[in-house]
């Protein structure tokens, strides 16, 4: 038996129906896990959300993701690919994917910095502020319905959570 083959049959069993199943240590481990991972809690509320803050969006054509980016632009205006990803957390390559669909319906142009022509500027068009001004009431109808059932002030509780482990000191995007 090769090595990860003991490791495997040292912690799986296989169920009346055949299927594997990981052995009582393990087991107790993954049920620990479930209840305990921040990083699962938070993906599966983000999940959650964003499902139904795209729902809300779907009358104008823009789903949560693209919704933030022309928010953020609106916001700062135009800035490089690299500043936006920060504001945003998201890393470069994500971003740079999630713009292309914005630039082909014209709702944000994506060009040379005018300071440095190796970095790529981004910035909101008109297209994209009226289509921004069309989403935010649905935005904020969306909004509210979460606050209403979740709560107020418990939703600025989580938002300022959520705002705190951008602060930790991880950082996911090291090059």
């Amino acid at each position: 038996m090769t090595d990860k083959t003991s490791a495997t049959a040292a912690t799986t069993v296989r169920a009346g129906d055949g299927q594997a199943r990981p052995k009582a240590p393990f087991a107790a481990t993954l049920a620990e896990m479930d209840g305990r991972c921040n990083c699962t809690a938070s993906r599966r509320a983000t999940r959650y959300l964003t499902a139904a803050y795209d729902k809300a969006l779907t009358p104008v054509g823009l789903r949560t993701t693209q919704f933030n980016i022309l928010h953020r632009l609106a916001l700062g205006g135009r800035t490089t690919i690299t500043a936006l990803s920060q504001r945003i957390a998201m890393d470069r390559t994500t971003l740079a994917t999630n713009l292309k669909p914005l630039e082909r319906d014209g709702l944000l142009v994506v060009r040379s910095s005018d300071t440095d022509r190796r970095a790529r500027a981004v910035e909101i068009t008109e297209a994209g502020l009226k289509r921004l001004e069309a989403a935010v009431p649905l935005w904020k109808a969306a909004q509210d319905q979460f606050e209403s059932t979740f709560g107020a002030s418990e939703a600025a509780e989580l938002r300022a959570a959520l705002r705190a482990v951008l602060e930790t000191g991880f950082d996911p995007w090291a090059e």
